[in-house]
């Protein structure tokens, strides 16, 4: 069985430790990579793409270029280098990319959907095309993938927290610790922005110099760099303010108290990593008996927004949305119990 490939540059290949001791992966659709990766160990050694390696290079230039975000380069070019590897070189004789078939591409996404979910051989079937398409256009080579549709995914719905999951979670947290104050905060934050992981890890801070930090207690605002290079400002409720304000007073007693990066790890370690906080969030929900990972906080945030009145296109900007496609998704998950709680509200005599 061929496992899904650790390509990610600069970053902890699987089984390392990051600075807050958690194993090193970087989420993209958060809970499904960590499945992923959690049942299905890679062999030690880096998938080769042999004499298709140049022309994956080349692609990633051409996303550099066009500004991608580095999360986005990598998901694209894993995707061409791992089809590649695990399959071009590995069950056919084929060295060039103007020789690979349709058939090529549709035993491999056959191949992801056995031994993968069906959201995740999706994302790998997007990020190939996209290959393919620069391919085309770059040096005109016949598209395999024109005509082809993407496998069907059956959506399910990601379900909100219940007051008692959110009461769990607080508790699990409680007390005067570094790491309880600081996951905490976290938790807070995560639940009073439903801002994505890597928006949260790269929240930077700075006690000496306000005006470097992103962090406004004051006036409870919290500025982000979203995908794309799309920066926004959301805000914190008071509770929100009031638990990243006590993370604060222990965090200026940390060894690394300098760094310009708000959470840090315990025993005085460095910045924590978006994995770290991912493995952290998990940890806090297996402690207290809730399913829990980061991206449940921005769909459990979007229904509440919705559920409470808030306008739909209020809640695309504090979510960094420009399609708004992404309202179904993350609007979806209790769509029908909105619905039917305000059905006396509108249909009353």
């Amino acid at each position: 069985m061929v496992c899904a490939p650790d390509f990610r540059d600069g970053s902890a290949a699987p089984g390392s430790r990051e600075s807050d001791g958690s194993v090193g992966a970087e989420a993209g659709d958060e809970r499904e990579i960590t499945a992923v990766s959690t049942r299905c160990r890679r062999r030690s050694g880096r998938l080769e793409a042999g004499p298709f390696a140049a022309d994956i290079a080349s692609f990633r230039l051409h996303l550099a270029a066009e500004n991608k975000a580095a999360g986005t380069i990598r998901t694209y070019t894993d995707a061409a280098r791992w089809f590649a590897a695990a399959h071009l070189l590995r069950d056919t004789d084929k060295t060039r990319w103007d020789k690979v078939a349709t058939q090529d591409v549709q035993r491999w996404v056959a191949w992801l959907l056995g031994s993968y979910s069906g959201a995740y051989a999706r994302q790998q079937y997007r990020s190939l095309q996209q290959f393919f398409r620069w391919l085309a256009a770059e040096d005109e080579v016949p598209d395999p993938m024109a005509g082809l549709r993407a496998p069907a995914v059956r959506e399910k719905p990601v379900p909100f927290f219940t007051s008692v999951e959110l009461s769990k979670l607080e508790q699990a947290c409680r007390g005067s610790t570094f790491a309880q104050r600081r996951d905490a905060a976290i938790l807070a934050v995560f639940r009073a922005t439903g801002i994505r992981l890597a928006e949260l890890a790269g929240i930077r801070y700075d006690p000496v110099s306000p005006g470097r930090s992103d962090l406004d207690l004051e006036r409870r605002e919290i500025h982000v760099r979203g995908k794309g290079g799309r920066d926004r400002i959301v805000r914190i409720d008071h509770e929100a303010a009031r638990a990243v304000d006590r993370y604060l007073r222990v965090r200026s007693r940390h060894a690394q108290a300098h760094r310009p990066r708000l959470w840090l790890g315990v025993n005085n370690r460095g910045p924590m990593t978006a994995n770290g906080i991912y493995q952290m969030v998990a940890r806090r929900g297996k402690q207290c008996g809730v399913d829990v990972w980061p991206h449940r906080f921005r769909h459990h945030f979007s229904h509440t927004w919705l559920d409470r009145g808030g306008a739909e296109g209020d809640l695309m900007e504090l979510n960094g949305w420009s399609s708004p496609q992404m309202l179904q998704r993350y609007g979806g998950s209790a769509r029908g119990a909105r619905a039917r709680r305000h059905y006396d509200l509108v249909m009353r005599d």
